[in-house]
């Protein structure tokens, strides 16, 4: 066969290929009679209110000398570590602003950090392909800095997100570049499975972000460069065990529903999505039109406790909350007098919901309580 047949028929399978997924998608859509928020207008419910004082901020939490990247709060909810260009990891005390840690990395340029569940550990990782782990009660060297306590070497590009397992101090989860995701034995050093790569049903572009179903941890979600979001069992590392399509760009963000049979996707197409791990079903689209017509992508997403209210931020500064069910912003972080000067890169809720932080490009994180009321 000669490289010209070759190439017709490459062509002529993307084409088949290509017809499929539209047929697949129009199919889906046929099936979807209503949307949560046709469904909750049906019912008559009312969208969450906001008063002036009913979410305000704070603290600010400045230290950084560069772009705020990645966050993340302890399960007590009293500390938080943040990760910055500036090269350096500072665990802060949320409730009094004191920098408990102020580490400088061995890679400046660090993508993401998480705490382990006990909050005695932080793992990061960014462009040098590596996760770090970081032991906080490890005695500092004559500079500060507290040592590497262990290496997880094995991507073979940038380690875009890191996540521990729920309640093991010895199993994390990254996301990285090179399309793939690991589960790892911190203990060892050593990969325990890999989530993609060479298989079929794996990503094919770079993996931007991860979450854990907190109601089964062997479950997780990853967001990619290929414009899909997938589910993967930890017992099952060949292939994932659904993939979701909806978004026309970057999925930058996912992040598991309260009740751990949903979760969230926040995009580069300015959109936060709703998807159903059940059915594989998208449920809801969260847009918020613009005047100028410019759609600013989604960097991050949270979820309130009770998953009521959806927290978005994005690259124009804005940090909407979605009211998850009527699919309308009820309030714009961005708009506030306290509100960040930049690009809003990460975001995380305390562990008892009392409380939001933002971390920007301004070289800033903002801590934002709830005064009359929760969800």
């Amino acid at each position: 066969m000669s490289v010209t047949e070759l190439k017709e028929r490459h062509l002529a399978a993307i084409e088949t290929v290509n017809d499929l997924k539209n047929r697949l998608k129009h199919k889906r859509h046929s099936l979807l009679d209503t949307d949560i928020a046709g469904y909750a207008r049906s019912q008559g419910t009312t969208p969450v209110s906001f008063g002036a004082t009913d979410l305000v901020c704070c603290r600010t939490l400045q230290g950084h000398t560069g772009k705020v990247y990645s966050l993340d709060w302890t399960s007590e909810r009293n500390r938080i570590v943040s990760a910055s260009q500036d090269g350096r990891l500072i665990v802060w005390n949320a409730l009094t602003r004191q920098k408990i840690h102020a580490v400088r990395l061995p890679c400046a340029w660090v993508m993401t950090c998480a705490f382990s569940p006990t909050g005695q550990s932080v793992a990061c990782g960014g462009l040098d392909s590596v996760c770090s782990i970081l032991n906080l009660n490890s005695s500092t060297d004559k500079d500060g800095n507290l040592p590497v306590s262990r290496m997880l070497s094995g991507h073979k590009g940038y380690v875009s997100s890191c996540q521990y397992v729920p309640d093991e101090e010895t199993h994390l989860i990254t996301g990285s570049g090179d399309q793939t995701c690991v589960l790892w034995d911190v203990t060892t050093g050593l990969k325990t499975s890999v989530f993609g790569g060479e298989f079929q049903s794996g990503h094919t572009a770079d993996v931007l972000s991860i979450s854990i179903n907190g109601s089964n941890s062997r479950m997780f979600a990853s967001g990619s460069c290929d414009s899909t979001a997938r589910l993967w069992d930890t017992r099952v590392a060949s292939r994932a065990v659904r993939t979701f399509h909806g978004h026309e760009g970057d999925v930058n963000a996912v992040k598991f529903f309260p009740d751990g049979n949903r979760f969230g996707t926040g995009g580069d197409d300015g959109t936060c999505r709703l998807f159903d791990i059940r059915t594989g079903h998208q449920l809801q689209v969260y847009y918020q039109q613009h005047s100028d017509n410019d759609i600013p992508p989604v960097t991050s997403i949270a979820f309130s406790v009770s998953g009521r209210l959806l927290f978005a931020g994005y690259t124009n500064g804005d940090c909407y909350v979605w009211d998850t069910l009527l699919a309308k912003v009820v309030l714009d972080l961005g708009s506030l007098q306290d509100s960040h000067e930049s690009r809003i890169s990460c975001l995380g809720l305390s562990a008892d919901g009392s409380a939001l932080c933002t971390g920007s490009w301004d070289t800033n994180l903002k801590i934002w309580a709830f005064g009359g009321h929760r969800r």
